[in-house]
C-alpha cells in the first residue's frame, strides 16, 4: 500500500472513527465530543501535510539545456557513424560492380580470389554495422542515464526543500496522470533551477 493510500485510509478511519463516537455520545458531556473533534481535525491535518506535484516530461526534454547538448550530440555521433558506413559502403559496391564488368575476362582462379576477398569485406561491413550499433546503443544509455540522475538528485534535494512527498511526471505521449490541477505544475521552476546549475557545471569545467 502507498503513502496516499495510507493517508486516504487514515482519514476514512478518522471520520467513520468521529462519526461512531458522537453517535454513542449524544446525551454525553461536551468535552467527549470535544476531544473527538480534536482527533478529526489531526488526521485532517495529517492529510493537508500530504503534498503531491508533477512535471511536465514533454517541457523538460525540450528546454533543459543539458537534455538537449546530450541529444545534439548523440545526433551527431549518429550522423558520423552513418557517414563512415555509407562511404565503406559505397567504396565496396564500386569493388563489386568493378568485378562484375571484369569477371569474364578473369581466369577461374582470379575469380574466385577476387570473390572471397569481396565476400570478407561484406562481412567486415556488417560487423562494422552491428558493433556502431551497439556502441551508439550503450552511449545514448550512458548519456541520457547521467540525465535522469541529474535531474533525480535535484528533485530529491528540492523535495526536501518544499515537503513534496510525491513528484510525478506528465506527458502527452504517455499520459498515466489523467488530470492534474495546474497549481501542482512544478515544471518552470525545476527547469530553470536544474538550467542554472548546469550552467554553473559547464563554467566549472572550462577553468
Amino acid at each position: 500500500m502507498n503513502r496516499l493510500t495510507k493517508t486516504l485510509s487514515a482519514l476514512t478511519l478518522g471520520l467513520a472513527t468521529t462519526m461512531f463516537t458522537i453517535s454513542c455520545n449524544q446525551n454525553a458531556n461536551k468535552p467527549a465530543a470535544n476531544s473527538s473533534d480534536s482527533s478529526a481535525v489531526v488526521s485532517s491535518s495529517n492529510v493537508v501535510e500530504e503534498k503531491i506535484v508533477y512535471i511536465n516530461s514533454d517541457s523538460l526534454s525540450e528546454k533543459y539545456e543539458y537534455f538537449k547538448d546530450i541529444r545534439t550530440k548523440l545526433e551527431a555521433k549518429v550522423k558520423k557513424a552513418q557517414s563512415d558506413l555509407q562511404s565503406k559502403g559505397q567504396a565496396f559496391q564500386r569493388e563489386v560492380a568493378d568485378y562484375q564488368q571484369k569477371a569474364a575476362t578473369m581466369s577461374a582462379t582470379d575469380r574466385q580470389a577476387t570473390e572471397e576477398k569481396l565476400a570478407r569485406k561484406q562481412d567486415e561491413l556488417g560487423r562494422l554495422d552491428q558493433n556502431a550499433s551497439a556502441s551508439l546503443a550503450q552511449d545514448e544509455s550512458t548519456e541520457f542515464n547521467n540525465v535522469y540522475n541529474t535531474i533525480t538528485e535535484y528533485l530529491k534535494k528540492h523535495a526536501e526543500e518544499k515537503g513534496y512527498t510525491l513528484v510525478l511526471t506528465y506527458s502527452k505521449s504517455n499520459p498515466t496522470v489523467l488530470y492534474a490541477d495546474s497549481k501542482l505544475d512544478i515544471t518552470k521552476q525545476v527547469i530553470e533551477a536544474l538550467n542554472a546549475e548546469y550552467t554553473n557545471t559547464k563554467k566549472q569545467d572550462k577553468k
